[in-house]
């Protein structure tokens, strides 16, 4: 069952960008080019084609004016658009820089800035071809451009070698920053969609519980009219006792009325009578609970439990903590080699599990990445195809924690082999109809 909401399977709705950041970020655009342009024709009164360069400044702005009227504010463009726009302002600061002096113009360093801003937000093939347009772009403003604004009478001439300098800046920068808020936006989202799962697989386990609750509810609302029926059937019954042809019809009712009301009686007894009793987990119980359907794989698991004089944990049952040491325990299974082995403990201030197996054990470099979502495997050269330690490793170590547990990731101490997961919970957390016979 996959349980991620289909907004994260679709790449296509992913990768869309809101118009309005583009548009918001255009008028910026606008406002800045045109404040330079104001400052060095006017205000140092330096040389310089203005006319040409508020014309480029003017066809962003009616870009703008037009996708406004065009589309509304919560628009999101597909990928194919948002590269094209950005192409566009690609284009545009070339532009504008062609007329101000190309790599010469300290300001030729925005030609990176549309190549970050799709980084992170659209595939990577239309970050490439972007990336690809300008270092174009800047290739060619290396060469041809008119010369940089100056005092009238007088040019600034700029040694060649500081243009290729800056040429080498521009596109190592727009590769560094590129790749890295490429990098950062995946984390995230890899993030979001594992807190999605876990959102979505607690929403069904309390789904679950709850239905509980509902047969009481049925079972109550149902009551009353079902009463009704059989007084009726027992009054039709005896006005028509003398009359044969309805005997057979009437024992029909009365006994189909009778089964309605046991049923009735069996939904309310489990919900109201044994719900307390459902409710209340001890601790050897929840570890037989979650042992349970992993015993029939062909690998041993051993329970180890360390007897105290402390009376044993009993807790609620709790989705979470169920769901959480399930994951521990099959991924354990899945890389042992003949025995899982699980250690339970327990005394007045904290209740403990370990969890350990015989399997090869947690690579170094997987250890520093413990709970990393979509880590793909344990150890690079072992059991491909054994499962992962990815999303459902962080899910299960976010429920865990989410339930007040501590978890230490580490390997066997040697000579043994294989990985040992240890969970300790304060034991209040664990205890709790405990703690309520205490107050």
């Amino acid at each position: 069952m996959n349980v991620f909401p289909s907004f994260l399977d679709d790449p296509s709705i992913r990768h869309r960008l809101r118009l309005q950041t583009l548009t918001r970020l255009r008028w910026m655009a606008v406002i800045g080019q045109s404040v330079t342009v104001l400052i060095v024709a006017h205000g140092y009164g330096f040389n310089m084609p203005e006319l040409l360069c508020f014309a480029l400044i003017a066809c962003s702005a009616w870009l703008n004016v037009f996708l406004s009227l065009r589309f509304p504010a919560a628009h999101r463009l597909p990928p194919l658009g948002a590269t094209g726009l950005l192409s566009f302002d690609v284009l545009q600061l070339s532009g504008l820089l062609f007329m101000t002096g190309g790599l010469a113009n300290p300001f030729s360093v925005l030609l990176c800035v549309p190549v970050i801003i799709s980084s992170p937000l659209q595939p990577v093939r239309h970050t490439l071809s972007l990336s690809a347009l300008s270092v174009a772009s800047v290739s060619v403003l290396a060469f041809y451009s008119l010369p940089l604004p100056w005092y009238p009478g007088s040019n600034f001439e700029v040694p060649y070698l500081l243009i290729a300098g800056a040429w080498i800046a521009i596109v190592s920068t727009t590769a560094f920053a590129a790749f890295y808020s490429f990098q950062v936006s995946e984390e995230a989202n890899k993030l979001t969609d594992a807190l999605a799962a876990t959102e979505l697989v607690l929403q069904r386990e309390h789904h679950i519980s709850a239905l509980d609750g509902l047969a009481a509810a049925a079972a109550h609302e149902l009551g009353t009219p079902l009463a009704t029926i059989q007084v009726v059937a027992r009054e039709m019954e005896k006005a028509l006792a003398d009359d044969t042809r309805f005997t057979d019809d009437l024992m029909l009712l009365r006994s189909q009325t009778e089964r309605c009301r046991d049923i009735l009686r069996r939904l309310t007894t489990l919900s109201a009578e044994d719900e307390a009793h459902m409710v209340r987990l001890p601790l050897r119980s929840l570890i037989e609970e979650v042992i349970a359907p992993h015993r029939e794989f062909g690998i041993a698991i051993e329970v180890i439990d360390h007897e105290t004089d402390t009376p044993e944990a009993v807790g609620r049952r709790n989705p979470a903590i169920l769901f959480g040491l399930g994951n521990l325990i099959e991924n354990a299974v899945d890389f042992a080699h003949s025995l899982v082995r699980v250690t339970v403990a327990h005394d007045r201030d904290r209740v403990e599990i370990t969890i350990e197996d015989d399997g090869p054990g947690f690579a170094p470099d997987v250890l520093t990445q413990i709970g990393v979502p979509f880590m793909n495997r344990r150890n690079r050269q072992d059991r491909e195809n054994a499962g992962g330690l990815g999303l459902g490793l962080f899910i299960a170590k976010t429920l865990l924690e989410r339930s007040g547990a501590h978890l230490e990731f580490a390997n066997r101490p040697a000579p043994e082999s294989g990985a040992q997961v240890k969970i300790s919970w304060p034991r209040e957390k664990m205890d709790l109809f405990g703690a309520e016979k205490d107050r």
